[in-house]
């Protein structure tokens, strides 16, 4: 299950199928406050074979809405399926909705927070390992 929470671990990898069977998988990256920018979110599509380094920047991340906010470095507009797609979903997570009949929605099978490979039915079930979810207060 993809969770607020997951989401926003620090890197959350998640993909989402529609009822035609099409997917996206989406990638949010946390980068850390430092003295000239804000702590962000970026969110990035999987665009190539290589599912560790083939991603593309779509733009980052409103924590609040979970819609993606273009930027002049985005590599595509707000009305391109996959930022449409992304911000779709995240509303829907973000609010507490259920996906409608047909969609479906998966975790990469490891923590959003470190990467680690998850292993108990509990941290498969929101993404985040027992010890990442006792860092991040949850």
């Amino acid at each position: 299950m993809v969770s607020r929470d997951f989401v926003l671990a620090g890197l959350a990898i998640f993909t989402v199928r529609s009822v035609t069977g099409k997917h996206y998988t989406f990638k949010v990256e946390k980068k850390e406050a430092n003295a000239f920018y804000p702590e962000s979110y970026f969110a990035k599509l999987l665009t190539g074979p290589d599912n560790t380094r083939n991603y593309s920047y779509m733009g980052t991340l409103d924590t609040y809405s979970g819609a993606v906010r273009v930027t002049k470095a985005s590599k595509y507009d707000a009305k391109s399926e996959p930022v449409r797609v992304f911000s779709w979903f995240l509303g829907l997570v973000f609010n507490g909705k259920q996906l409608p009949e047909g969609y479906s929605a998966y975790h990469e099978g490891r923590c959003g927070r470190c990467g680690r490979t998850l292993t108990t039915p509990e941290s498969c079930e929101i993404g985040i390992g027992p010890e990442c979810l006792k860092q991040l207060g949850v």
